[in-house]
């Protein structure tokens, strides 16, 4: 297993205000918006945030996007190692298969991958 990407995820409570924020530095594409997560982008480069106001079936907020290759293999091994599980492993509506995971130092994790 090896991570793809990984996307820092804001708190907002406002979309709307965020995304006109963001704009201003250079993330100006709105890679994804579902109105409680929103994705802003660079078209020149890879930068991009993730801002979130509250997930919409999680029972926490995580701080991060990791993106695997094998979501399912992550999820074995975060087990296998005793670490916390906040949000089983789950597939989302929205194309993504994801758990959340809590780090040693607190940190909830999204580890996620898209649907094959």
């Amino acid at each position: 297993m090896k991570a793809v990407e990984v996307i820092t995820n804001l708190h907002t409570d406002d979309v709307e205000h965020a995304r006109e924020f963001f704009q201003f530095l250079g993330l100006t594409d709105v890679g994804m918006n579902q109105g409680w997560v929103a994705r802003f982008s660079s078209p020149d480069s890879d930068a991009c945030v993730q801002v979130v106001t509250r997930d919409a079936t999680a029972p926490e907020d995580s701080v991060m996007t990791i993106k695997v290759d094998d979501v399912d293999t992550a999820y074995d091994e975060a087990q296998r190692r005793g670490y916390e599980i906040v949000h089983p492993i789950t597939d989302e509506v929205w194309g993504i298969r994801r758990f959340f995971v809590r780090s040693p130092d607190g940190h909830v994790i999204n580890v996620a991958m898209h649907h094959p």
